[in-house]
C-alpha cells in the first residue's frame, strides 16, 4: 500500500494538483499536514485527508486526524500546536495516547523521517519553502507488512534516492 504525504504547500495550486494527478491512482491514500492556505472544498483538496496549518482559515480544516488506512492508524496535525520546532516529544505522546503507527506532520518545514518507539514520524517538508535543505519536497510511504519505506520527491516527480528511508515496525 502507497500514501501521498505532502504538506506546507502555502497556496500552490498548479503543484499541488500536478503531485496529486502524477500520484492518485497508485496510491491509498492523501493526505495534507496542513498549511495549504487554500478552502478545503477547492478541487485541488479534493481526496486529502487534511489538517488546518497556522496560515489556514478555513474553520472546515480540523487540528487533527486519526485516520486507519487499512491496517495501521495515522495520526495526522501540522505541528504547530505540538512545538515540533522544537522537539517531537510532545508528538510522540499524543501519537502514543492515540495508538498511532505512523504520525504525519509539517509545520518546520523539514523533510524527515525516523523511527521513535515504534512510532514512525514523517515530515514531507515543504513543495514551497523548504528548510535545512534546497529540494522542495513531498513524500509516497510504501507499506508492506511491518515494512515501511519513505521515499522523498521534488516537486517535479525527481525521486530523491539519497532521502529514501527504511524502517520495521515491531510488535
Amino acid at each position: 500500500m502507497k500514501v501521498l504525504i505532502i504538506s506546507d504547500s502555502h497556496g500552490l495550486t498548479k503543484e499541488l494538483a500536478a503531485i496529486k494527478k502524477r500520484h492518485e491512482y497508485e496510491v491509498a491514500a492523501m493526505i495534507h499536514c496542513g498549511d495549504s492556505e487554500l478552502p478545503a472544498d477547492c478541487a485541488e483538496m479534493a481526496g486529502f485527508y487534511a489538517v488546518r496549518g497556522n496560515c489556514d482559515y478555513d474553520s472546515i480544516y480540523v487540528n487533527e486526524r486519526i485516520e486507519l488506512i487499512r491496517d495501521k492508524t495515522f495520526y495526522i496535525t501540522h505541528g504547530h500546536l505540538h512545538n515540533v520546532k522544537m522537539s517531537l516529544v510532545n508528538l510522540h505522546y499524543k501519537a502514543r495516547e492515540t495508538g498511532a503507527h505512523i504520525v504525519c506532520f509539517g509545520h518546520s518545514h523539514e523533510a524527515g523521517a525516523e523511527m521513535i518507539d515504534g512510532i514512525l514520524m514523517i515530515n514531507p517538508g515543504s513543495i514551497l519553502l523548504p528548510r535545512m535543505r534546497k529540494e522542495k519536497t513531498y513524500v509516497i510511504l510504501s507499506l508492506e507488512n511491518e515494512d515501511a519505506e519513505v521515499t522523498f520527491y521534488e516537486v517535479d516527480g525527481t525521486k530523491l534516492e539519497h532521502m529514501t528511508a527504511r524502517f520495521r515496525f515491531s510488535h
